[in-house]
């Protein structure tokens, strides 16, 4: 110690000994990465990361791609229960329209309207008929009537005397017809129906249909032996040179009675259609039945100015 009282200060420091010293061995990595990069000189293991960090980028741009692209494709596509519900949804819905189009009543056709044995005529418009006798009391449809008018003049002509009897008949009229003299004779509807049809059901509706005498013999309306006559043997013979034909001939199919007095006219489309579609239909009737009706006699189909 010297007179100031300190202690002199040793001109030799202590000197660690190298091997308490660290080695480069000591020093952590990326201290000595970092040590390096700073000082400028490139290092390997930053070269190294570069490509993976770009890696893992580039997969999460494409998730973020994919993913939404995935959703949407999977929303827009029709999964196997909803194809199974659409198909079963339009199934019922065809089911339902074909059960609605079953259900819904079919319009009943001629055949379906036929009433003991005679079927359902519509009756002519009024402004619809002519004349065919000078007083005017009975008529015919337009066409039939110009048509019998000719056949009048010819049967004339011929020295035959064919007088009109009957033509067009009103459903009113008719309702006497065929109700009054069931109840005079005490005939049920149907034995009735075999000489005279039911009103709305009588080809007099139409105005198409007449009933025919021999003016030399009138005994002979309305009866059986008109066949007899000579305007009935002329009425065969020229008839159909003006559209007119028998609508109830023996053993008709339709199981009608032979009447030799009614004719009718077939000479234009609607008069055709109006009867020929009816009898189609009566015959294919009439073939499904048996046994077949009686035909009437004389005396009940006398008086009547049936069908």
């Amino acid at each position: 110690m010297d007179d100031t009282g300190l202690s002199p200060i040793s001109d030799e420091l202590p000197v660690p000994e190298l091997s308490a010293l660290p080695t480069t061995q000591d020093i952590p990595e990326a201290v000595r990465e970092a040590v390096r990069g700073s000082t400028g000189t490139p290092t390997q293991t930053v070269s190294k990361r570069n490509p993976l960090l770009l890696g893992v980028g580039g997969l999460g741009v494409v998730a973020l791609i994919a993913v939404p692209l995935v959703l949407a494709l999977r929303s827009s596509t029709p999964t196997p229960e909803a194809n199974l519900s659409d198909s079963a949804s339009d199934t019922a819905s065809v089911n339902s329209a074909s059960n609605s189009a079953s259900s819904a009543p079919a319009a009943p056709d001629a055949e379906e309207q036929a009433l003991l044995g005679h079927l359902l005529y519509e009756e002519a418009p009024k402004a619809e008929l002519e004349p065919i006798t000078p007083d005017g009391s009975i008529v015919m449809r337009r066409a039939a009537a110009e048509k019998f008018n000719q056949m009048m003049d010819a049967a004339t002509a011929d020295g035959i005397a064919l007088v009109p009897l009957s033509g067009f008949r009103s459903v009113s009229e008719q309702e006497a017809i065929f109700f009054d003299v069931k109840a005079e004779r005490g005939e049920d509807p149907t034995k009735r129906a075999e000489v005279s049809a039911p009103p709305g059901y009588s080809e007099h509706h139409t105005g198409y249909a007449v009933d025919l005498g021999d003016g030399n013999h009138p005994g002979s309306d309305l009866q059986f032996d008109f066949e007899d006559t000579a305007a009935f043997k002329w009425l065969e013979e020229n008839a159909a040179y003006y559209s007119f034909e028998m609508s109830f001939t023996k053993n008709n199919s339709m199981g009608v009675s032979y009447e030799p007095w009614h004719w009718r006219f077939v000479g234009d489309r609607q008069s055709l259609e109006t009867f020929y579609r009816a009898k189609n239909q009566q015959e294919r009737r009439a073939a499904e039945q048996a046994p077949s009706r009686t035909t009437p006699t004389a005396e009940e189909a006398t008086s009547d100015q049936t069908r």
